[in-house]
């Protein structure tokens, strides 16, 4: 199997490899003991944003986003995740511009983006503004004309005729068609140095406050636990990975993934519940597609046997929940195509479910375009129309400790209607703090006959702005798509 990792002899040869790294001054030290995840305090009541700096703005480039900070902060924005920010290869590059997954230097900035020192001055803005910056993080593959390709050749995937591959499913055997990058070669330990070394001097030399690991599901589970002995050493860190792999977050080595079974699963309840989802280019609808003749049909209660499943197997750490992000938007379709008239039910529950809600580039401003992915695709800001609309969820989970982080915010207790195919209600309280969500996933009208005792109180309906006297055993109309949002607080 590809991957063995031979501990032993990484102890034995540690200070020969580490003189094959290219900055041979981020030395790295036997693992210390600690705790893992060392995540700062900060994370456990967070909201994260996507950013997609090719699109952002006519000048796409650090110092001119510095811009952006004062309208993200007030909307309650605490992490700012970056696409890639190294240089993308030019050879074999695809589109215009190229994948920005492609990566040319694991150590330079793009230069459309600035210089390092561009890039440093607008991570201090970052900090200066109350917020947090991570970048993501290519450990899978690298561009065709990265250093490390004439450098060190032997890092690399080869057939059996000695080339260099791109990299193969390994469901599969065969290429993903990824034919713009090379596969990276985790046998190699001299390689998972090279790969840890550029890591440390990110957080090292530019105060960044930790990664989002794309395809960490690729990479073997073993390089992730070396990895983590050495950059929790440098600094409490958030750890974001791409996958849905609970072996890497139950081991500390991550403190969230994505919940891509639970986002599949909204999608395909749009599609089933008569969402008047748009059509677009490009849209495919997970399970459902037009012309099916045998179509997955969900509802509301496939949200309870996920969110079982997911407890069942994660013992630390949480989900990232998300109705949108660069994948999903650049190859499934907006929000809007994919969840239509349900796009803000989708997004209060992804907001209000346990686990950390991301906002993808140009949510606030209700963006139906499926941006280009490898070429400049400008994106029509205008007036923000839904800023206020995410700023009221955010500004609740930020207050309200029922809603926090993993083991920080309170359990979800499904509150009975007798109508749980349409309408998902749930309670969640924390140290006092309680909450009420009431939500109809359908595209008609729904009573709910509120069942159980312990939800009821006074609260505050956080989008009317009203006090709310929340009667149990009431019976509650919900219009197509609805919702009611009470906080104790």
């Amino acid at each position: 199997m590809k991957y063995l990792y031979l501990i032993g002899i990484i102890a034995m040869i540690s200070g020969l490899l580490l003189s094959a790294c290219r900055h041979k001054s981020q030395e790295i030290a036997a693992p210390l003991a600690f705790e893992k995840p060392r995540v700062p305090d900060w994370h456990k009541n967070a909201v994260i944003y996507e950013v997609n700096l090719r699109h952002y703005l006519k000048e796409n480039t650090f110092r001119a986003f510095e811009s952006q900070l004062p309208r993200l902060k007030e909307m309650g924005i605490d992490i700012l995740w970056f696409m890639p920010v190294n240089p993308v290869s030019v050879k074999n590059r695809k589109g215009d511009l190229g994948s920005p997954y492609s990566i040319g230097d694991y150590y330079k900035t793009n230069p459309d983006f600035g210089t390092m020192d561009d890039f440093k001055h607008m991570v201090q803005a970052i900090h200066d503004a109350g917020m947090y910056v991570i970048i993501d993080w290519v450990p899978n593959h690298s561009g065709w004309d990265n250093p490390w390709i004439t450098e060190h050749p032997e890092w690399y995937t080869k057939d059996k005729n000695g080339n260099i591959t791109d990299p193969i499913d390994y469901n599969t055997g065969k290429s993903w068609g990824w034919t713009d990058v090379a596969d990276l070669n985790y046998d190699v330990p001299e390689m998972r140095l090279g790969m840890i070394d550029a890591l440390r001097y990110w957080v090292n030399e530019t105060g960044i406050d930790g990664f989002r690991m794309d395809v960490a599901h690729g990479v073997p589970t073993d390089f992730w636990t070396q990895c983590a002995d050495s950059l929790y050493r440098i600094k409490p860190l958030f750890m974001l990975s791409e996958g849905e792999n609970p072996d890497i977050v139950n081991n500390g080595t991550f403190i969230a993934d994505y919940a891509w079974e639970m986002h599949h699963n909204l999608n395909e309840i749009a599609a089933s519940q008569g969402a008047n989802r748009k059509k677009g280019p490009n849209v495919v609808q997970g399970n459902i597609k037009e012309g099916d003749k045998k179509i997955i049909k969900r509802n509301a209660l496939s949200i309870d046997s996920i969110l079982a499943k997911k407890a069942a197997q994660y013992q630390k750490g949480y989900q990232m929940q998300f109705t949108s992000n660069h994948d999903e938007n650049s190859w499934a379709g907006t929000e809007f195509e994919r969840m239509g008239d349900g796009h803000k039910a989708f997004a209060v529950l992804t907001a209000t479910i346990p686990g950390l809600p991301l906002m993808y580039t140009g949510q606030e401003s209700a963006m139906d375009k499926q941006l280009e992915f490898f070429k400049k695709d400008s994106i029509a800001w205008g007036d923000y129309p839904y800023a206020g609309f995410y700023k009221t969820l955010f500004d609740m989970k930020h207050r309200n400790k029922a809603m926090w982080n993993g083991s920080w915010g309170g359990p979800l207790v499904k509150i009975a209607t007798g109508n749980d195919q349409n309408i998902y209600a749930f309670s969640r309280e924390k140290d006092g703090d309680k909450m009420v969500v009431m939500i109809n996933l359908s595209a008609a009208n729904q009573v709910a006959r509120l069942e159980g005792t312990g939800y009821g109180g006074m609260y505050k309906d956080i989008f009317a702005g009203h006090n709310y006297d929340l009667k149990e055993g009431a019976s509650i109309e919900f219009s197509p798509w609805s919702y009611l949002v009470l906080s104790s607080n």
